[in-house]
């Protein structure tokens, strides 16, 4: 069962100039291995961050570091959530967060569905 969705869109460009403006920004939201990509990577994971964080419906509990963007062994985007954000995300009942991002023409974007097993453990 479909439990939450959230999408979020960011200009590429103006992501960069935020950056060069305010350099510690990067370190403010990126854990420190996805710290060295391009400004356009870096753009599509914030989106993926507010995506979560939409699809959540928001959360008082969320820090930027609790949720870093990973690569599976086929290189799809995942979450790796911990700290407090995963206990929340566990007593939701959560049981998979799928992510997709891109990046294209200036913009990235990222998708998050949230998805809770049903009664009969069926999806």
């Amino acid at each position: 069962m479909i439990a939450g969705i959230g999408i979020d869109v960011v200009d590429i460009a103006r992501f960069e100039r935020s950056i060069e403006r305010t350099p510690r920004l990067v370190e403010r939201l990126f854990a420190e291995s996805e710290r060295r990509r391009p400004a356009r990577s870096l753009a599509a994971r914030f989106a993926a961050k507010e995506a979560l964080i939409k699809a959540l419906g928001g959360a008082s509990v969320i820090r930027w570091h609790d949720m870093r963007i990973v690569q599976d062994a086929d290189g799809n985007p995942d979450f790796a959530l911990t700290g407090a954000l995963a206990e929340h995300v566990g007593t939701l009942g959560i049981d998979r967060v799928h992510l997709s991002m891109s990046h294209d023409a200036g913009i990235a974007s990222a998708f998050v569905v949230l998805e809770r097993l049903d009664d009969g453990g069926r999806r």
